[in-house]
């Protein structure tokens, strides 16, 4: 909301509000995105052992994620952030 008001009214300090409330939220997908990475790691080899003990109800739902598309939410995240931040800079123009 911040962002899009940032849009509209063209204040600086908008701006930065709203890269000050996407930073907490990049750094929180930063930890998720390290907490998820042996989850996702681990499903070659802990997936046949659950199945043959029948332990199917155990399996994080997370290790299903698709690769492809957490590395794609990743890349529009950090490159959303960066063109905040260059925004706020003042580069680019208005």
């Amino acid at each position: 909301m911040v962002w899009i008001i940032y849009v509209v009214a063209d204040k600086t300090a908008l701006a930065w509000t709203a890269f000050g409330l996407l930073l907490p939220v990049a750094l929180l997908g930063f930890v998720m995105l390290a907490r998820w990475i042996p989850i996702y790691r681990d499903r070659a080899t802990t997936a046949p052992a659950a199945a043959a003990a029948g332990a199917e109800g155990t399996v994080p739902a997370e290790r299903h994620f698709p690769l492809a598309v957490v590395l794609a939410h990743g890349l529009m995240a950090v490159v959303t952030l960066i063109l905040v931040l260059l925004t706020a800079l003042g580069l680019g123009g208005s």
